[in-house]
């Protein structure tokens, strides 16, 4: 693919994604922690926070005062320190092991990138990163209210918890042991509340670094396509079994004991309850989009520091990453994109390696000498959008998401039996030619197996290791589903950008549920998931003024999810519906095939609990020349050639 250059503010022209950024050597050979420090809120909660800062060989911290990196976490600092060592033994024998192990020789993340992640630098990242406290800059992890050793309740996202990370920042800038310069770096949890904090634009935040972060919890996992996932309750079980193994110096020191054990007795499993209740109840609260969760998204167009975004296609919040890119109103250099070919267990996968970009805890420290030093590293010149193409392991270099050059395709569904899904429940074709048939597909009773991407995806991506059905090769999930596949492709084609997927479908009961996977499926007819999407159809009410259309054309749906958009499903009685599927950029080479497989189900990725699915009494798509179905995508064909 012929990469176009990108207008940066300080940089002739784009380098390389394996460009390597220089850093500087270490310059403290040792660091100083002092563990428990209180940070007293204005209601009266105390977080506990843990402050490393660079020593000199005798152990005593630097006198001068430093550029601060803060991170708020529900996963208990003291837990994360405790695995010091072995994070240490990860960043000393990892580089090695992602040389011996090599890169997948598929072009698909698989059990391989589980292990090269190791030396990639995102363990670094994941705690008070070595990398940067060597270097000169202080760290401060601190547990967010409710959790690890702080006092309080939990209240995840909300306005409360932002108004914390503001006092907690103000807090820090006041300590003799910082220069007034912030900066805020997370995975996860971490990287989403350091987004909300940068979007409330604290004073002396210079630089945020947001690893596998959201836009939007409740859209990306709790309440997709208004099915919530088996993994937000396991989620929520290990942040309420950790809140109860505080630092018990770290409470003496605050005089906070007595105050600890009432908020943990008060409320011992925190939402818990209401996640549970969501699957028995039908008319749950939080079964829909509410006033609360308008409230918890981070507001990325108000982020005025430089802002380093970075995801996985896999990752749980894949969702997220190039919408969040596309809303910070950042010039240049100071907004970056990346997106690995990785899971939500393993960002930085073989970086540093050949063919990779830098370390990952590398290119978080870049980031921050020049956006918190004013070093003129070169990395203002690196992206802005830097990808890894599913199919090849190729990392590629664009100006924007999409690519500029990508064209909007729509091909359409028939019930004509493409020859290449003997293994479906219903084979049918995909292609740019309207079908000229009317006919009605049942959706089979039964669900994917188990053994599937979609279980993968929830379990973050450790069951790669199980086998390539778990990650390269969907076959097996799609016994039980209506399939779409086209011809073999007579031409290379580069998917880059959003796909949607409108439906004519018809409910026997008053409720139904689509899944959707979209499958690059190779000659050897290993079928490769590229994207999915789910939708209700009584959530399939699109906001028009919050969805993206490009020349009129929908190709990104935004559902409200709320109570007051539902819409009636009258059985047997046709609707469609549009369902939003994650943004990708994939190589679907001649030869191969695009394929497009719904089923009813996909748990454990969606849970439907028995008050929704008493009313899922069956559910068809109805292929119509009058109304079709068809998947839009947007794609770059090789130069001068067509897709087909």
């Amino acid at each position: 693919m012929t990469q176009p250059e990108s207008p940066m503010a300080d940089a002739e022209a784009v380098v390389s994604p394996t460009t390597r950024f220089d850093i500087g050597p270490r310059k403290y050979p040792r660091r100083y922690v002092d563990r428990g420090a209180a940070i007293r809120l204005s209601d009266g909660t105390v977080l506990s926070a843990d402050v490393t800062r660079p020593a000199t060989a005798r152990g005593k911290p630097v006198p001068d005062p430093l550029p601060t990196v803060v991170t708020f976490t529900p996963y208990n600092k003291m837990a994360i320190s405790r695995g010091a060592p072995l994070f240490d033994l990860a960043d000393q024998l990892g580089p090695l092991v992602s040389r011996v192990v090599g890169p997948t020789t598929t072009g698909r993340a698989g059990p391989r990138e589980l292990i090269r992640a190791l030396g990639g630098g995102g363990t670094d990242v994941l705690r008070a990163s070595q990398t940067l406290v060597s270097r000169g800059y202080a760290y401060v992890m601190i547990d967010v209210r409710g959790t690890g050793s702080s006092t309080g309740v939990m209240e995840m996202f909300s306005e409360r918890e932002q108004q914390d990370s503001i006092e907690a920042l103000e807090w820090v800038r006041n300590q003799p042991w910082c220069n007034g310069d912030l900066a805020l770096s997370g995975i996860s949890y971490s990287a989403i509340v350091a987004l909300q904090a940068a979007g409330n634009q604290p004073a002396g935040l210079k630089a945020v670094f947001a690893v596998e972060g959201s836009a939007d919890v409740a859209k990306d996992w709790i309440q997709t396509g208004g099915a919530q996932s088996v993994f937000t309750i396991g989620w929520l079980a290990v942040v309420n079994f950790a809140k109860w193994a505080p630092s018990i110096p770290a409470l003496l020191r605050a005089k906070v004991v007595r105050r600890f054990i009432g908020d943990r007795l008060r409320s011992p499993l925190t939402m818990l309850g209401t996640i549970l209740g969501m699957a028995v109840k039908e008319d749950h609260i939080e079964s829909y989009y509410n006033a609360d969760a308008e409230k918890r998204p981070p507001k990325i167009e108000d982020i005025t520091a430089p802002t380093w975004i970075h995801g996985g296609w896999h990752d749980i919040f894949a969702r997220s990453n190039t919408e969040m890119f596309e809303r910070l109103n950042l010039a240049g250099g100071a907004k970056q994109l990346v997106i690995d070919d990785a899971y939500h267990l393993n960002p930085g996968a073989g970086f540093g390696t050949d063919n990779h970009p830098q370390r990952l805890d590398e290119l978080q420290c870049a980031f921050f000498d020049r956006w918190l030093n004013s070093r003129a590293n070169g990395i203002d010149s690196y992206g802005p959008v830097t990808l890894r193409e599913l199919g090849t392991g190729e990392w590629i270099t664009s100006s924007a998401f999409p690519d500029p050059q990508a064209r909007i395709e729509r091909w359409y569904l028939s019930g004509q039996a493409s020859g290449a899904a003997c293994h479906a429940a219903i084979d049918g074709s995909l292609g740019p030619a309207k079908t000229t048939e009317r006919i009605q597909l049942e959706l089979p009773r039964r669900g994917i197996g188990f053994q599937s991407y979609a279980t993968n995806v929830t379990a973050m991506g450790a069951l790669s290791m199980l086998g390539k059905r778990w990650f390269s090769d969907n076959r097996a999930s799609e016994a039980g589903s209506v399939t779409f596949t086209s011809q073999p492709l007579t031409n290379d084609v580069h998917l880059s950008g959003y796909l949607t997927l409108h439906l004519r479908v018809l409910a026997h009961g008053a409720e139904a549920f689509w899944a959707v996977t979209v499958c690059d499926v190779a000659p050897d007819e290993s079928s490769a998931v590229l994207t999915a999407g789910a939708l209700r159809s009584t959530r399939r009410a699109v906001d028009e003024i919050a969805s993206l259309r490009v020349n009129g054309q929908l190709i990104r749906p935004e559902h409200p999810l709320t109570e007051l958009s539902l819409l009636p499903v009258i059985p047997d009685e046709p609707h469609e519906l549009d369902i939003e599927l994650n943004a990708t950029a994939a190589l679907v080479a001649a030869g191969h095939r695009l394929r497009v497989a719904i089923t009813r189900t996909s748990w454990p990725r969606h849970l439907l609990g028995p008050k929704v699915t008493k009313h899922i009494k069956g559910q068809a798509i109805v292929i119509d020349p009058l109304h079709p179905s068809w998947l839009s995508f947007q794609a770059v064909a090789e130069t001068g050639e067509q897709i087909s």
